[in-house]
């Protein structure tokens, strides 16, 4: 009985030694690639970004802040300068409402009403049908679904079959309605922040409003 109890406290501290060294080793591994994973991310916003806006000298990343969607949550500003005149602004924002659920997308708007750009950073829709959402929107030789250049100042975004403008994906209905919605979204917070930085210029100039 005795040599069976010591057989057990060998199993026991030869697999506890071994589970310490895994950890030990994952947690250094876990070390060693947190900061290029970092990286790797911060390089593909700010790529996303010039993706998105007119062409920009400052830091957007760093002169980031949030504003409220006014449906209870804040979305992230990105503010795009050309010394210090605003280019543009691009706008983080999403939807829960996809096919496959949670989109995250980044759009980019001038400082007249339009959109410039927009750069889709994650979903889970489906491949050959709502992942098409990522060049879709962006094809200019069809005006009917492209929503590049468009005026948000007349109104929201929709689909065709919800009485707007906008041809859906084929077959991937809920995929555009969430899309468009997050490009609504976005504008809703872009015209806060025009207007916002509108009245700092002026005051800077020492104007009234």
């Amino acid at each position: 009985m005795a040599k069976l109890e010591s057989n057990f406290k060998n199993m026991f501290l030869s697999l506890f030694t071994i589970c310490l060294v895994v950890a030990a080793l994952l947690a250094q591994v876990n070390k060693m690639t947190a900061k290029p994973i970092a990286e790797a991310k911060a390089m593909k916003l700010v790529n996303a970004i010039r993706e998105v806006v007119p062409p920009f000298d400052n830091d957007p990343v760093a002169e980031a802040y949030k504003m409220p969607d006014g449906q209870g949550d804040s979305l992230t500003v990105y503010p795009a300068k050309k010394g210090d005149e605003i280019v543009g602004f691009a706008v983080n924002s999403s939807s829960n409402n996809g096919f496959g659920g949670n989109i995250q997308i980044i759009v980019g708007f001038d400082t007249e009403n339009k959109i410039v750009n927009y750069s889709v950073l994650q979903h889970s829709e489906t491949p050959g049908l709502g992942s098409k959402m990522t060049q879709w929107f962006k094809d200019t030789t069809k005006p009917n679904q492209s929503i590049i250049g468009r005026d948000l100042s007349s109104g929201p975004l929709k689909v065709s079959k919800d009485g707007g403008n906008v041809d859906a994906i084929t077959a991937s209905t809920i995929t555009s309605r969430a899309f468009l919605e997050a490009v609504n979204k976005a504008y809703a917070v872009y015209k806060e922040s025009d207007a916002d930085s509108g009245a700092i210029t002026k005051e800077e100039k020492g104007e009234s409003k």
